[in-house]
């Protein structure tokens, strides 16, 4: 029994190991986060490292973290500055509506109601955009999409994660005034546990675009998200005419000349940054 209980695969201990983890991130994300530029890039890594934890991929935390931020520093600081640059408009958009228009009430109900959709849609697909590009090599515009596309098709899992979080962040700020221990355990913890949270939806999302032969982990490669697994065929191609009794295939295969073959998918590692 206390074999057991002192053996280091025992679900308790990885778990305790996983906790370790998130400490450990919550540090790293904050020193690589202090150029503010960084945001993107620590973000994607922290990613990189809860999705590998909730799939049980054993690796060096503090590697995997600087290899994904290292891999996708160009292309994450670039979506980061995207998302800024939009948040700020849209924020500003939404104050000068509802604070500084005072003219016709049904064209500022309009306008704000329009700032308000674009506002969800863009924390939709902020919440998915740095979880794909930890997990999917891409160009940028391709990531912002498959972001989109994701986080509006599963959209009951999108409300899920956003519930979560904002509960997380709720739960941190009454514990401030009611449980100060509670609330200083979780801010040891940080924005790592979030993505931690997120990162127990997000895997089995992931995996529905990842054909079973490529979710390979110990080589750390990182699938191409093509389009063809995003878009669903509306027609079935029609088939390829079979050789006759009398042709020259038939009489090849009878003899075993011919060799079944497919279409061979390229696993080759690409780097961390797609092409804009």
């Amino acid at each position: 029994m206390l074999q057991g209980l002192f053996n280091y695969d025992n679900p308790v201990w990885r778990f305790v190991g996983k906790l370790g983890d998130l400490i450990l991130l919550n540090l790293l994300w904050i020193i690589c986060c202090i150029p503010i530029f960084t945001i993107g890039a620590s973000t994607t890594a922290v990613y990189y490292v809860t999705l590998r934890l909730v799939r049980d991929d054993d690796g060096q935390t503090i590697r995997c973290f600087f290899r994904s931020f290292k891999e996708n520093f160009k292309q994450a600081t670039i979506l980061w500055l995207i998302v800024l640059v939009t948040g700020i408009v849209l924020g500003i958009d939404l104050y000068f509506f509802l604070q500084i228009m005072t003219g016709d009430s049904i064209l500022r109900t309009v306008f704000t109601a329009l700032i308000g959709a674009l506002i969800i849609l863009w924390i939709f697909t902020v919440s998915f955009l740095f979880p794909v590009q930890s997990r999917f090599y891409n160009p940028i515009k391709k990531t912002i999409f498959n972001a989109f596309y994701m986080s509006i098709r599963h959209f009951a899992q999108t409300i899920g994660m956003l519930i979560a979080d904002v509960m997380l962040v709720f739960v941190s700020y009454l514990s401030l005034y009611y449980v100060p221990q509670i609330s200083a355990l979780v801010f040891l913890f940080g924005f790592p546990l979030i993505a931690f949270v997120n990162s127990y939806i997000l895997n089995p999302i992931f995996n529905r675009y990842i054909p079973e032969e490529d979710r390979r982990v110990d080589d750390e490669l990182r699938p191409i998200l093509e389009d063809v697994k995003l878009v669903h065929p509306t027609s079935s191609p029609a088939p390829e005419p079979q050789p006759g009794p009398g042709s020259e295939q038939s009489v090849a295969s009878e003899h075993g000349e011919l060799s079944e073959g497919g279409l061979q998918e390229d696993n080759s590692e690409g780097g961390g940054d797609g092409e804009e």
